[in-house]
C-alpha cells in the first residue's frame, strides 16, 4: 500500500519530529549532539532554511523550520544522510538509524506557531529531564533568553521575539514568561500518539514481550540486561516512557537513558 503524501504547508513552516528507529538512541555523548547541530547549520545555509526552534533529545529531534530553496523532505534527507554517515563511521554500525519518515505538520498561523515554540522548548521539562527549559543545553531556548548557544548562527530568533516587542529586552522578558508558562499544549507528537495505551493494556503488552520474566524482576536485573529489556519495551506502540517507569517501578530518567 503506497504511503500517504506529505501534506504541504501553505506558509512553508513545519514542526518536525524525527525519531530513532524503534525509539533507539541517536545521540550518546556531547560529540553526537554537537555534530548534529553542525550538520543542521551546514544545510541551513545550503538549503536556505530558517530555523526558529530546536530541541534534541536522546532518541528524537524536534524542529520548527521554514523550508528554503528545496522542499522540506529533500532538505531533511540531506541532514539525515549526513548524520547517519557520521554515526555509522563513529560507532562502526550499519542499517537504519532514523525512522523511515519524519513526522511533520504545517504551522499555518501565529497562535499555533508560538504554541509549537513553547511545546518544543518544554519537551525536556515534560520528560522530567530538567526543571526549566533553559537548563537543557541541546535546545534553542537559551538563545531566546540572550544566552550563548552553539552554533551561534543557527537560531533565527528575530521573527519570534518581535511578536512580543520591538524592544529586545522587553521581548526576551515577555517571551520567557510565555515560554515557561504551565500549559496543556497539544502538538504533533500528541496527535501522532493519540492511541495511547491504558496502564492495563500496557502491562499486557509488556508481559507478552517479557515472556516468563515477571515485571517486578526487571528493575533488579544487571544494568546491561535491564537496559536491553527497557529498549525493547520502549518500542511498544502507544506506551509512554512515564507509563513504563511507573509499571516497572523505576525512575523516568532510567527509562529515558536505556
Amino acid at each position: 500500500m503506497p504511503r500517504e503524501a506529505r501534506k504541504k504547508s501553505k506558509t512553508g513552516i513545519y514542526h518536525i519530529i524525527w525519531r530513532g528507529a524503534n525509539r533507539q538512541e541517536i545521540f550518546h555523548d556531547d560529540e553526537d549532539w554537537t555534530k548534529f547541530l553542525e550538520i543542521l547549520k551546514k544545510y541551513k545555509k545550503n538549503c536556505e532554511l530558517i530555523i526558529y526552534t530546536w530541541c534534541l533529545m536522546s532518541n528524537h529531534v524536534h524542529l520548527l523550520i521554514k523550508e528554503g530553496n528545496e522542499n522540506i523532505s529533500a532538505a531533511m534527507k540531506r541532514i539525515g544522510v549526513s548524520y547517519v554517515g557520521y554515526y555509522n563511521w563513529k560507532y562502526r554500525t550499519t542499517g537504519h538509524l532514523f525512522q523511515d519518515r519524519f513526522k511533520s505538520e504545517g504551522v499555518e498561523n501565529r497562535k499555533y506557531f508560538l504554541t509549537v515554540v513553547r511545546y518544543i522548548h518544554q519537551n525536556p521539562v515534560k520528560a522530567g529531564m530538567v526543571n526549566q527549559p533553559a537548563e537543557w543545553r541541546w535546545s534553542s531556548c537559551r538563545g531566546y533568553y540572550g544566552k550563548s548557544i552553539y552554533p551561534k548562527t543557527l537560531l533565527d530568533s528575530d521573527y519570534v521575539l518581535k511578536m512580543f516587542s520591538d524592544d529586545i529586552r522587553v521581548a526576551r522578558k515577555k517571551f520567557k514568561e510565555f515560554n515557561e508558562a504551565r500549559n496543556n499544549d497539544k502538538c504533533l507528537e500528541d496527535q501522532v500518539n493519540q492511541n495511547r495505551l491504558t496502564d492495563i493494556e500496557a502491562r499486557l503488552e509488556i508481559k507478552k514481550l517479557l515472556g516468563a520474566m515477571e515485571i517486578a524482576q526487571v528493575k533488579s536485573l544487571p544494568k546491561a540486561k535491564r537496559n536491553e529489556v527497557l529498549q525493547k519495551v520502549k518500542g511498544i506502540d502507544g506506551l509512554s516512557l512515564r507509563q513504563a517507569a511507573r509499571i516497572f517501578g523505576v525512575s523516568l530518567n532510567l527509562v529515558f537513558k536505556a
